[in-house]
């Protein structure tokens, strides 16, 4: 069943907040300082009925509720394309995207992006909002896309999220279970292609090999830092390039495009603070290519 988001949020002051500053007391609540003023702007804060400023203090056993500010307008069309929807809460929704779909609409991809696809979505429910991913993924990358529905569920779960992806690389990786650190940069000419280099940012992935598939290893990625085509770059860096990714040096012959799938999101759910785990199984084309292994 859908999950709309909440138009009003309320937080209960339990003993160890009396006292507080209501702007110190929003905090604690994960309510940003961006989006408290918003709220002063759009209505304000309430308890009882009775408007409060931030500077003032709240007791325990009081109900500080407000409405979200309305949502900004957005220029993405909705479309009615499928999509798969592995989790959804009033703040959270996990979308699997299929590789070959863009995230946001681009030059390159003016439609049938997962935007569209979710704008069409709210349509046929009936709902508004707007596409606020917390985590991008490249358009032939598979997988998980985590997003938020409202202003304060954002950044609480840009703070808790964390990715893994899957990927089959050529070749066996030096080490069963490692760490690649080697900082990342813009290859020379190029404003697509990254390469390891001294100028670059520092750059680190966890890895653990799952299973090796004849010519090709099945890895389990993590990345501790964010860099544009971070796993492409370090698997390459070692000697493994990503199959199918021609990019970074791998080969096209067994898969048409780079083969990693972001299989598994943990975070925290902002209403309740429970962790969240959403996960996706590899694709067939990925599954095909290491040899039909599930259950991963």
């Amino acid at each position: 069943m859908p999950q709309q988001t909440p138009a009003e949020l309320s937080f209960f002051v339990a003993p160890p907040f009396d006292g507080y500053l209501l702007r110190d007391f929003l905090a604690r609540m994960g309510v940003s300082s961006g989006l408290a003023r918003q709220v002063k702007r759009a209505g304000g804060f309430f308890a009882a009925d009775r408007p409060l400023r931030t500077c003032d203090r709240v007791a325990a056993g009081m109900t500080v509720r407000f409405a979200l500010p309305p949502e900004p307008p957005t220029t993405v069309a909705a479309e009615h394309i499928p999509l798969r929807i592995v989790y959804e809460s009033a703040h959270a929704v996990v979308l699997d995207k299929p590789a070959g779909m863009a995230v946001h609409p681009t030059l390159n991809y003016a439609g049938g992006t997962l935007a569209n696809a979710w704008m069409g979505l709210l349509e046929e429910r009936g709902e508004t909002g707007v596409f606020r991913p917390v985590n991008r993924i490249d358009c032939n990358t598979s997988g998980l896309v985590l997003c938020a529905k409202n202003a304060f569920a954002a950044p609480l779960l840009a703070q808790s999220a964390e990715k893994w992806y899957l990927a089959l690389v050529q070749g066996v990786p030096p080490e069963e279970k490692g760490v690649i650190d080697a900082p990342i940069g813009r290859a020379p000419g190029s404003i697509i292609l990254r390469c390891v280099c001294d100028e670059g940012k520092p750059s680190r992935t966890e890895y653990e090999v799952v299973r090796r598939c004849g010519p090709y290893t099945l890895v389990k990625a993590r990345t501790l830092t964010g860099r544009t085509h971070q796993l492409r770059v370090h698997f390459s860096h070692v000697g493994c390039p990503l199959a199918g990714d021609d990019l970074y040096g791998g080969c096209r012959t067994d898969i048409g495009r780079h083969a990693l799938h972001c299989g598994c999101i943990r975070f925290t759910e902002p209403a309740s603070g429970e962790t969240v785990q959403a996960e996706s199984p590899l694709p067939a084309d990925m599954a095909a290519l290491a040899e039909n292994v599930t259950g991963i």
